[in-house]
């Protein structure tokens, strides 16, 4: 049976603890794939994201060395405001046996039960949550409610942020301790989150 996993998020940009969570959960999980969807129209974002066609090469650059991830850009085809939901319908219809997980942080897991149709979403996927401070003893990880299929994925402390990236850039300073080189590269050649 193939265990696929799904790991969205406006990647805006991807940093190396999208990086980090990226091969955690396909080791941890045992994944035969992992899709990493950059997001087309976030509908929780009050800020425009950067063009999604940056946000997908900068995540192909980014999830290049980590093995069995592949960027899917189905979420920026489909258009408009996206939910995850419909991306896991999607790939249930696609691969009616495989197993699905759904991959993502503790600050998405905090406001899981505010997502689309997230009683559907629990139905579809075990949510797989990484916690910088993994206890085995912590079931389910976080406030997910009760009932929920869930792991918790060991991730080494990554205190970088998309929001801490872009405000090092505004000010001018280096970014190379917080996101791969390919995506380093291509933010100054394209001269993305550049100050007004």
């Amino acid at each position: 049976m193939t265990r696929l996993g799904l790991f969205g998020g406006a990647f805006d940009p991807p940093h190396i603890a999208h990086v980090a969570l990226a091969r955690a959960a396909v080791e941890q999980l045992s994944l035969d794939e992992l899709r990493i969807c950059p997001t087309g129209g976030a509908y929780h974002r009050a800020s425009a994201p950067t063009d999604a066609q940056h946000r997908l090469a900068m995540a192909r650059e980014a999830f290049a060395e980590v093995p069995r991830a592949v960027v899917d850009d189905r979420e920026i085809r489909r258009g408009g405001a996206t939910y995850t939901v419909d991306t896991l319908r999607e790939l249930h219809a696609e691969q009616p046996s495989a197993v699905l997980h759904l991959v993502m942080g503790e600050d998405q897991a905090a406001g899981f039960t505010k997502w689309r149709e997230w009683e559907a979403i629990a139905r579809l996927a075990t949510i797989c949550v990484a916690s910088r401070q993994y206890s085995a003893a912590a079931q389910p990880p976080l406030a997910l409610p009760a009932g929920v299929r869930s792991v918790q994925l060991r991730l080494p402390d990554h205190p970088e942020s998309a929001t801490e990236v872009r405000h090092r850039l505004t000010l001018g300073q280096d970014i190379g301790d917080l996101v791969p080189p390919g995506v380093a590269r291509y933010i100054a050649h394209h001269h993305l989150y550049q100050p007004l």
